[in-house]
């Protein structure tokens, strides 16, 4: 957005003080890694991934993470903040299904409440692990017709052997690990030969109005601002890592969804109902009323429908990658002879 804008919206900021209360009726809606919010005050964001492969980067708090989504999942009213994993779990399996044969045994990597698993079939998912940081979760997974084997493993410490499974699957967890280099490693690791890795994880471009409403209004509150919303990964450097992690054949592809809010509140309402607050070592726990009341008031100006409701972006990033085999090999060489063909 310009700086006239945003410069506007600062000095109505300053000379009418604090902005009136907007309407926080309650609304479903998504939104991904930011702020826990208490009465007056308390915002905490989310998000990162380690970019590089030979140093693990300590930057998340693994064990709150665990304690947040185990608090998340013990929520009475818990089901209504998987609208964002349900339908990003739904378009994973669809990627399943467009491969066209069975895998005997596959595993779901930060499976949550086995938000893919209910959308995928036992014709074409024979038998499932599940694996997730948080027991409570895992407690209160879906039921699907795949016969299902939970266990409680950290993303970045998978306990299972090599050329276990034919099919990996992880979707909206991978943003949370220091060692994102490490994990798709592990993870091609425990595929046999010609498995198939199928993720999706959040981009670069996640929650921008959120991130740029709270870095205005804390400079001109504070003086100054402290990340509340975690970096994520670009879709740049996903077919870099996936190739360093020594899978080929790859894909990757992006794609924006939109959610619309009554307000700022309830973005974060909701990042904190889906277990998504902010775990890194670094982050501020604490969120002024008056920054957070300026942030709304720019998030409106900046972004706001002419309905009243604020929208949230999330950039899903899906990837797939194939652990070699010497069929792909020939499968590759078929493909290029039947295509020189055609061209002659």
């Amino acid at each position: 957005m310009s700086s006239r804008v945003c410069g506007r919206v600062l000095q109505r900021l300053q000379t009418a003080g604090s902005p009136p209360a907007a309407s926080w009726s309650r609304i479903r809606a998504g939104s991904w890694g930011c702020c826990r919010v208490q009465t007056g005050t308390r915002s905490e964001p989310r998000r990162g991934l380690s970019g590089s492969g030979r140093s693990t980067m300590n930057v998340f708090n693994r064990d709150m993470k665990k304690r947040q989504k185990n608090w998340a999942a013990t929520l009475q009213d818990g089901n209504q903040y998987d609208y964002l994993r349900d339908e990003v779990g739904g378009r994973v399996a669809d990627r399943v299904y467009d491969i066209a044969r069975t895998f005997p045994l596959a595993l779901d990597v930060g499976a949550g409440k086995s938000h893919i698993a209910e959308h995928l079939s036992k014709d074409v998912v024979e038998r499932l692990f599940l694996t997730d940081v948080s027991q409570e979760t895992l407690k209160r997974r879906r039921q699907s017709e795949i016969p299902t084997q939970c266990v409680q493993a950290d993303e970045e410490f998978l306990p299972f052997k090599e050329n276990t499974f034919d099919l990996v699957l992880s979707s909206l967890s991978l943003h949370w690990i220091n060692d994102l280099p490490g994990a798709l490693r592990q993870i091609h690791q425990v595929l046999k030969p010609d498995g198939v890795f199928i993720g999706a994880m959040v981009g670069g471009e996640t929650l921008y109005e959120l991130r740029c409403s709270l870095q205005l209004a804390e400079t001109e509150r504070e003086g100054g601002f402290s990340p509340h919303v975690s970096p994520y990964t670009a879709v740049t450097d996903l077919g870099n890592l996936l190739g360093r992690a020594g899978f080929n054949m790859l894909t990757v592809d992006v794609d924006d969804v939109q959610v619309h809010y009554p307000g700022i509140t309830e973005v974060m309402t909701d990042l904190q109902g889906m277990g998504e607050s902010n775990c890194a070592w670094n982050r501020k726990s604490l969120l002024h009323r008056d920054t957070i009341l300026a942030a709304a008031a720019i998030y409106n100006e900046m972004y706001g429908n002419e309905d009243g409701s604020i929208p949230a972006t999330f950039e899903i990033l899906y990837l797939i990658g194939w652990k070699p085999h010497e069929s792909q090999v020939k499968h590759l060489r078929c493909r290029f002879n039947i295509q020189n063909n055609q061209r002659h």
